[in-house]
């Protein structure tokens, strides 16, 4: 049975070629259209729909980054399935280098969005509209807030097998059970019956190497698992530990904070992870952990008030600790920092 062409936005993609779909989204104040870009690689042989998607806030970068590389290295005359690769979805804030757009919503709060809504709203239902519901399985890449960095992580809700089997397979230390947040995509996702997995790394408006480097190769290791590429998984010693409790570790005094901990490292309940001191004297005040677990988060900001979060952990007990953590030195091993 011949394989059928690809429609997307009333464009056609004949099987075996690579094309670009450029959708309005909107205009700027002086008159400059705004456009959804998305590359779509269109397989020889019938298969999964697989949406790839990045920067729906618009300062996360790394995940620009893993869909460029990924771009350079699929060929549609060696898929199964297609491939839509959507480098910047919140193209407003990426120009501003925003993690919002320009009325500070959200936009991962805004699915599934309406055509008749604010900004957001109607953005959000365009992706929707135009890509979502192209999609039978969806990576949604992201990065820790600004001044924030995260272990390379997959969140995904662990109640749903098949999006369960996409975090197995994509190869990240730690997986973290999270449920989905009303009006997320994963949340629409969900809705619409679609397995939808969260890669989280590194920090907004940086590159990370060893994390764009980890997603790239995620992400094909996804595709094998979904009979899209041929050849085995990579990275196959990394068998990921879910986590189904996460907290934040925040500072209890004002001041300077003077970590103990890095990210990645497995810490201990009753381990002091940070000193905060007052900058004008010698005051020490030990922060203790009041988890055992794996740092997956880090404020990158030396200077905080009480209450405010320093360190994240994802909770293991017994032998699951232990895993995890060497699942951890696996992955730095298997990454190093080069940007090349």
């Amino acid at each position: 049975m011949k394989h059928k062409s690809f429609q997307l936005a009333n464009q056609r993609i004949a099987p075996g070629s690579r094309h670009s779909v450029k959708i309005p989204a909107a205009r700027l104040y002086n008159d400059t259209p705004m456009d959804l870009h998305a590359e779509v690689f269109h397989g020889v042989k019938p298969g999964p729909r697989l949406l790839v998607c990045a920067a729906i806030h618009g300062d996360e970068l790394n995940g620009i980054e893993v869909c460029r590389r990924l771009m350079g290295e699929l060929d549609p005359l060696q898929l199964a399935g297609t491939v839509i690769i959507v480098p910047i979805v919140n193209v407003f804030g990426f120009i501003q280098q925003s993690r919002y757009l320009p009325d500070r919503r959200d936009l991962n709060r805004c699915f599934p969005g309406s055509e008749r809504g604010a900004l957001g709203s109607r953005l959000a239902h365009l992706f929707n509209e135009s890509l979502v519901q192209n999609a039978t399985h969806i990576i949604d890449l992201h990065t820790g807030a600004i001044h924030r960095s995260n272990l390379p992580q997959i969140r995904v809700d662990t109640d749903n097998g098949d999006a369960l089997e996409m975090a197995e397979a994509f190869g990240t230390p730690v997986i973290l059970h999270s449920k989905e947040r009303d009006g997320s995509l994963r949340s629409l996702a969900s809705e619409l019956g679609i397995p939808l997995i969260l890669y989280e790394a590194g920090e907004a408006l940086r590159f990370d190497y060893a994390a764009i480097k980890a997603g790239v190769t995620g992400v094909q290791n996804v595709m094998k698992s979904l009979k899209m590429l041929k050849g085995r998984r990579s990275r196959k010693k990394v068998k990921p530990v879910v986590a189904h409790r996460s907290a934040w570790i925040r500072n209890e005094y004002d001041g300077l904070v003077v970590p103990k901990v890095e990210l990645g490292q497995t810490i201990n309940k009753g381990q002091v992870v940070a000193q905060t001191v007052n900058p004008h004297g010698d005051d020490l005040h030990a922060i203790k952990s009041p988890y055992h677990g794996i740092v997956i988060g880090i404020s990158n900001i030396p200077v905080a008030n009480e209450g405010e979060a320093l360190f994240n952990v994802a909770q293991f007990d017994g032998e699951r600790i232990e895993h995890a953590s060497e699942n951890v030195d696996v992955f730095v091993e298997a990454y190093d920092q080069k940007p090349i």
